[in-house]
């Protein structure tokens, strides 16, 4: 995705955000138009958002976009479900940042990653206890205030309770 020809383009670490001061990086942030998080383990991920600040910082940005990309997904529900969970965050269990209101099942039938069928997706859902849509790497999921598209040129399934 960062090579989709950006005017400009910055790496924002996480980890080392508590160790700077906000006033250096939190204007920055405002600024910025586009968010652009990879995936990687959306528990650690949302660890990190909470102790740098940049979760807190998240519901005041309305006119930047978040684009995730399986993990940076992940973490903007309010939990993943026991098939994602890998780090293990200091206060257990899968919650996440909770600012949709739906979790995500990604890589739907994924070729390497054989645990990812439609039949996991199912048994998965059936567990979350909120909506939850199951998505193939050609889906996307647009949210706009309280409106939710998915754009797709692959395949998905959207779960309810």
């Amino acid at each position: 995705m960062c090579e989709l020809g950006w005017k400009s383009l910055g790496v924002l670490e996480l980890t080392a955000l508590p160790s700077i001061d906000e006033e250096r990086w939190v204007p920055l942030v405002r600024e910025t138009d586009v968010l652009l998080v990879a995936g990687g383990d959306a528990l650690y991920l949302c660890h990190w958002m909470r102790q740098s600040g940049l979760a807190d910082l998240l519901p005041s940005l309305s006119e930047t976009v978040w684009v995730g990309l399986s993990a940076g997904s992940m973490v903007m529900t309010p939990n993943i479900g026991a098939d994602f969970v890998g780090w293990k965050p200091p206060t257990g269990g899968d919650e996440t940042l909770g600012l949709v209101n739906f979790s995500i099942f990604p890589h739907l039938d994924h070729p390497d990653l054989p645990d990812n069928s439609m039949a996991d997706a199912e048994r998965w859902a059936a567990g979350m206890g909120a909506p939850a849509y199951a998505i193939d790497d050609q889906t996307a999921i647009k949210v706009v205030d309280d409106s939710i598209e998915v754009v797709s040129e692959g395949h998905w399934k959207l779960f309810m309770p």
